[in-house]
């Protein structure tokens, strides 16, 4: 549910190409809240963007809990703003993925990869609360052991460092937090509807916040979905994610010079007969992001590319390709200003609904209920991985140790009553086609558009073109 920021990707990440903050910032503190009779939102200190014409960067004023939006505490968000004020269809806000990734140092990119948008709409991007440069959570283990990475777990003892580094304010990092701070934008912004645009865990923001607001919204683009709403209580399992890597590499193993194996029997023989599983799927999902073909020898340096052989390899007694892409994208080391890993931990701890129940589950019973999800879980729930390997990811091992926290409950509105165009690559391990096709039962109003050999980030880093123009065809009709 990440775009990866690593150096690895720089050359094939649009996003990672239009610049960005450099300098690490110390974890999101909080500032008093302004003084009394100035309640209404404002964008302040407006100022260029530093390396990015054409847009102004200010800083917006949110309460650090809406629950109590009178409290003394606040955060300062930066936002960054297109400066084309008078756009005929308005604003566009386009809010990135992670959780962790901040919004700020793209714009410029995003503008340009969208270029047929930008005489219609006001582009506008925000650091979401605990990222970016001038906010973002600092947990130093965590950041070097996962970095951007979701699949992979941290040790306890780097959750328990990142749980000292919050301290109480980890209940403030959530979904419902980002949602409130989104509504305050767009007053700040002095407009009454917003057409909104989210890409992966953006999705989710762009949904809750769209169920929570609509009527504040004109339309609203999401790209590789992630559902806003979980309920089988299983998307912390990533059991979508683990079954779809079947279809995934079967169908790359179809395209001409077919394959001439199962890389899915493959796999399934590997998950069962080394121990980490975990690290192996973890490649795969960092993987799209280098090649969505799955078989590209010449996509890595020295010719390490080529995960659907090397895993053939690996299953017949040469494991060296497999291991050389494992310790290649190992996760971790990604720059804080760049993706928080600290962001990324509390708002999934205190979003997801896991085996144990939420985050408001003592720590003490949580471990006995995950055994006992692990026991039951059937083979057809996870093949061609295991339980082991469902239980043992980022998501679920993270949050295990995470301490009591408030949990955000889902929106009370479901259904997502205006206009929505769905896209997702058909390659995507990090946010499934499936899940798109769930999500799509909530949009009445919607359409779900499968690009064909693409993976993750449709708008970002799409090779071709129809997902980028159904995009246009949707926002300009």
């Amino acid at each position: 549910m990440r775009s990866r920021l690593t150096a690895v990707f720089a050359l094939t990440f649009a996003l990672a190409a239009s610049g960005g903050a450099t300098a690490a910032a110390a974890p999101s503190s909080t500032h008093r809240a302004p003084p009394p009779g100035s309640s209404a939102p404002v964008l302040s200190d407006p100022h260029p963007c530093a390396g990015q014409p054409g847009f102004t960067c200010s800083f917006l004023t949110v309460p650090l809990d809406h629950r109590e939006p009178g409290g003394k505490d606040t955060l300062r968000l930066q936002v960054a703003t297109a400066d084309n004020a008078g756009a005929p269809k308005g604003v566009l806000l386009f809010l990135t993925g992670g959780p962790g990734q901040p919004g700020v140092p793209y714009i410029a990119g995003i503008s340009e990869r969208m270029r047929e948008l930008t005489d219609d709409y006001r582009f506008v991007m925000i650091d979401q609360r605990g990222t970016g440069e001038f906010g973002a959570i600092e947990c130093p283990m965590l950041q070097a052991q996962v970095g951007s990475g979701d699949i992979e777990p941290p040790t306890p003892e780097a959750v328990r460092e990142c749980a000292g580094v919050l301290g109480d304010r980890r209940h403030y990092y959530t979904t419902e937090q980002t949602v409130g701070d989104l509504d305050l934008l767009r007053r700040a912004l002095g407009v009454r509807k917003m057409t909104v645009d989210g890409v992966s865990y953006g999705s989710i923001t762009g949904a809750a916040y769209t169920a929570r607001h609509p009527q504040h919204v004109k339309k609203l683009v999401l790209d590789s979905v992630v559902p806003h709403r979980d309920p089988q209580h299983d998307n912390m399992l990533y059991l979508t994610s683990l079954r779809a890597t079947a279809r995934v590499l079967r169908d790359a193993c179809e395209v001409a010079p077919a394959c001439g194996f199962d890389p899915a029997e493959d796999l399934a023989w590997l998950a069962r007969n080394r121990d980490d599983a975990v690290l192996i799927w973890d490649m795969l999902v960092t993987y799209e992001f280098v090649d969505p073909t799955y078989r590209d020898p010449d996509s890595l340096p020295n010719g390490w590319g080529d995960a659907v052989s090397a895993i053939h390899e690996a299953r017949h007694g040469d494991p060296a390709r497999l291991d050389r892409l494992l310790q290649i994208l190992n996760s971790g080391g990604d720059p804080v200003a760049s993706y928080s890993s600290g962001l990324h931990i509390a708002t999934i701890c205190g979003d997801g609904h896991f085996p144990w129940g939420t985050s408001e589950t003592p720590v003490a019973l949580r471990e006995a209920a995950l055994e006992r999800t692990r026991r039951h879980l059937p083979a057809r729930a996870t093949w061609p991985f295991t339980a082991d390997t469902a239980v043992g990811n980022g998501f679920i091992q993270e949050c295990l140790h995470w301490p009591w926290s408030r949990h955000t409950a889902e929106t009370r509105r479901a259904k997502l009553p205006v206009p929505v165009l769905l896209v997702n690559g058909d390659r995507d391990l990090s946010t499934p086609l499936e899940w798109a096709r769930e999500a799509l039962r909530y949009a009445p109003r919607g359409k779900l558009v499968v690009v064909k050999g693409a993976a993750h980030s449709i708008q970002n880093r799409e090779r071709g073109t129809q997902g980028r123009e159904a995009v246009y065809r949707f926002l300009d009709g």
